[in-house]
């Protein structure tokens, strides 16, 4: 079959909305809309679980939020600090969650929408709602996939 026959025409125009559109869906599904199984999304799901990992729990001591920030980014999820330290502050404030997941020590902002300090202020661990969440974690309960890297 000659090459003239294997390709389509396709306006520019055409391709980049179709393109664009496709690229635009995945990342909705993918990453902005929470899961209805548990109502997080993958960022949330890496900062839990990277902190489980670290040994945060409630009744031991706070870590600095910017070590968790670096672990979850360099282990878990290479969006940037920013987008991981805001999900882990809105995790800690009782205004925005019903059930907090992670139990903050330091100024993690108000209702009146002062905003939290700097991570290398903060400090963090999981609550007790989290750890029980992540309870039998280690017994397969839920599927895994690789990580950016599949390193983990």
């Amino acid at each position: 079959m000659p090459v003239d026959e294997r390709l389509t025409q396709i306006a520019i125009e055409d391709e980049m909305r179709s393109s664009y559109m496709d690229y635009a869906m995945s990342v909705i599904v993918g990453r902005a809309l929470p899961d209805v199984r548990d109502g997080l999304k993958p960022v949330h799901r890496r900062i839990l679980y990277g902190m489980n990992e670290m040994g945060l729990v409630h009744n031991r001591a706070y870590r600095k939020s910017a070590k968790i920030v670096g672990e979850i980014m360099g282990n878990y999820h290479p969006h940037g600090d920013t987008a991981i330290y805001d999900t882990l502050v809105r995790m800690a404030q009782d205004f925005n969650m019903r059930y907090p997941l992670v139990d903050g020590q330091g100024n993690y902002g108000s209702v009146d929408g002062d905003p939290p300090a700097a991570m290398r202020y903060t400090e963090a661990r999981l609550t007790k709602l989290a750890e029980e969440m992540l309870a039998d974690i280690e017994k397969e309960t839920v599927d895994f996939g690789p990580n950016y890297d599949e390193s983990t």
